[in-house]
C-alpha cells in the first residue's frame, strides 16, 4: 500500500489566465510511513492534499493510490476508490451531534455496505486503538476538542484505508494535545502500514514522521536524509 504523485500539475482560472497552485510535483508515501507536508500559506499544501485524495483531478500528471491510477477516472470511480482506499481526516472534526462516539463511526461502515454487527465490532476495536472505549456512548458535546479529533481520526480509519489524508489535525488543539495527535496519527500509521499524509503548519510535532516535504509556490521539496 502506498501513495505516488507523479508530474502533478494543477491551475485554477484567475480572470484572463490561470494560476498554478501545484507546479510539477512528485511524492512518493510507502506504506507504514508518514510524510509531513509543510509550508507557508497559500504555497499549495491544500491542493496537494486535494489532488492525492482524489477530490480534484490534476491538469497534467499521475496519481496512484495502492497500485490503482486514479487519474483519469471519472467522478463516479474516483468516489469508490476514496471510499475503498482513502481515509480523509479533516481539520475540524464535525462530528454528527446527534451521534453517540460509536455511531459516527458506523455511520462510515454502513455506507460501504457492511453488516451492523461487523459495523460495531469495528467501532469498538478502533476506539479502543484511539484510547476512547470508555467513552463509546458519549456525544459531541460530552467530550474534549482532543477526543473529538481522535474520534475523527478513528473513524477515517472505519474502512481500512490504505492511504490517510490528514489536514491540520491540531489546529484547533493546544500544544499538548497537538503532540498527542501527531503521535496517535503516527502509532497508527505505523500499526496499519496506511501510507500518511500529514499537512501542517506546526513544524513542533514532527521528530516522529518519517519524511518531510516542503511546499514552496507549488513546488515539493524533499530535503535528502542524513
Amino acid at each position: 500500500m502506498s501513495l505516488q504523485l507523479r508530474d502533478i500539475t494543477l491551475t485554477y482560472p484567475d480572470g484572463d489566465s490561470r494560476l498554478t497552485a501545484v507546479d510539477h510535483a512528485d511524492l512518493d508515501v510507502p506504506a507504514g510511513s508518514v510524510t509531513a507536508v509543510i509550508g507557508p500559506s497559500g504555497s499549495g499544501k491544500s491542493s496537494l492534499l486535494a489532488v492525492a485524495a482524489a477530490l480534484v483531478t490534476p491538469d497534467s500528471g499521475r496519481v496512484v493510490v495502492d497500485g490503482t491510477t486514479v487519474t483519469g477516472m471519472n467522478q463516479a470511480q474516483m468516489t469508490a476508490v476514496r471510499r475503498e482506499k482513502i481515509g480523509i481526516i479533516f481539520q475540524q472534526p464535525n462530528l454528527i451531534a446527534s451521534l453517540t462516539a460509536a455511531e459516527q463511526l458506523q455511520v462510515m461502515a454502513h455506507l460501504d455496505g457492511r453488516s451492523a454487527r461487523d459495523a460495531r465490532d469495528r467501532a469498538v476495536e478502533l476506539l479502543d486503538a484511539v484510547g476512547l472505549s470508555d467513552k463509546k456512548d458519549r456525544r459531541p458535546h460530552q467530550l474534549s476538542g482532543g477526543q473529538r479529533q481522535r474520534i475523527n481520526i478513528a473513524r477515517a480509519l472505519m474502512n481500512d484505508p490504505a492511504v490517510l489524508l490528514v489536514d491540520e489535525p491540531t489546529s484547533a488543539l493546544d500544544h499538548e494535545r497537538g503532540a498527542a495527535v501527531i503521535d496517535l496519527i503516527t502509532t497508527l500509521t505505523h500499526r496499519r502500514a496506511t501510507a500518511t499524509v500529514l499537512v501542517t503548519h506546526d513544524t513542533t510535532h514532527l521528530s516522529g514522521v518519517d519524511q518531510v516535504a516542503e511546499v514552496l509556490d507549488g513546488r515539493v521539496r524533499v530535503p535528502a536524509a542524513n
